[in-house]
């Protein structure tokens, strides 16, 4: 009989969920932390959890076979220091709805100028001048899986163009335009520049003053997607320089973000604490679920991550 070892702080919720699903031949255990008894540990040959709770487990589970993280990002579990001898998937194709939601929350603030406005009502002021619209300006995608396609349909219920950036991923209808190599080309082209690309090798620094320098001054930047994509020192130039008109951020290469970074203060930043798209519950077991299926008929899994590429 198999078993699985779960790690979360919500780890009741997701234990309820999966014996509701009347899993074949599947017993539980569930913990909210990475204090587990070696006797247990021993026995797990499944563990869904949080990476920063699985990687300091893995020298004591014996029998482990597959590892279904809660979340997409997989870092923790990819340093060369660390076992790789069993399958590692992660949670997709459950974020797009709630990551479009994030960016397009921030979209609209900015075009209808939500904080002008109540600004001037503080003041008492009348202003009718227009705002501006979503409508023909150009979102500019770094990486189009299933997030990014998620974002490019909201895009254009919205009349925007669509351009996406790629090495990869080519199958969402909605993106316009596809680009593959030349990044300072594509970031010209833009009015919101939207990074949802994971960290792997690759993107490291990928967005550095070259990127920023090449936007219009107009421009928007949101990351969504990992922290270390960006040259935190040229991004805060960009913004403090009026390079470009303002950022929005829900990843930093350092989380929490440290007290004494300048990010806290840059002007025209916009701060969120990687909150974008959270796992749930309700939508993670679902990801297990479905593979447990396919696990127990000894098929391949949903979602594998190659330890090489990071993703």
């Amino acid at each position: 009989m198999p078993k699985l070892l779960i790690l979360s702080d919500r780890a009741e919720q997701y234990e309820n969920l999966i014996q509701a699903a009347k899993l074949p031949n599947l017993e539980i255990f569930a913990f909210k932390n990475a204090d587990v008894k070696a006797k247990i540990a021993n026995q797990c040959e499944i563990v869904l959890g949080y990476p920063s709770l699985i990687r300091d487990l893995l020298p004591s589970l014996a029998k482990l076979r597959w590892v279904q993280t809660l979340s997409a990002g997989v870092e923790l579990l990819l340093l060369p220091s660390l076992r790789r001898d069993y399958v590692l998937t992660n949670a997709r194709g459950v974020f797009g709805e709630l990551m479009a939601e994030y960016v397009f929350g921030y979209l609209l603030f900015h075009e209808r100028q939500i904080f002008k406005h109540h600004q001037l009502q503080a003041k008492k002021s009348w202003d009718g001048s227009d705002t501006g619209s979503l409508r023909d300006k150009t979102i500019g995608l770094l990486g189009v899986g299933s997030i990014g396609a998620h974002v490019a349909k909201t895009a254009k219920h919205f009349g925007m163009i669509v351009h996406g950036y790629t090495r990869s991923s080519q199958s969402s209808p909605d993106v316009d335009v596809y680009h593959h190599d030349d990044l300072i080309e594509f970031a010209c082209g833009v009015d919101y520049l939207v990074n949802i690309f994971p960290n792997t090798p690759e993107t490291q620094k990928l967005l550095d003053a070259s990127v920023f320098d090449a936007l219009p001054k107009t421009a928007i930047f949101i990351n969504v997607g990992r922290g270390s994509a960006v040259d935190d020192e040229a991004l805060q130039a960009a913004l403090e320089q009026e390079k470009i008109a303002g950022a929005v951020l829900d990843v930093f290469d350092k989380e929490p973000l440290p007290k004494e970074h300048p990010f806290w203060t840059t002007p025209n930043l916009w701060i969120t604490f990687h909150t974008a798209a959270p796992s749930l519950p309700k939508d993670i077991s679902q990801v297990f679920i479905e593979n447990y299926h396919r696990y127990i008929k000894d098929e391949a899994l949903n979602y594998q991550v190659d330890f090489e590429r990071g993703y």
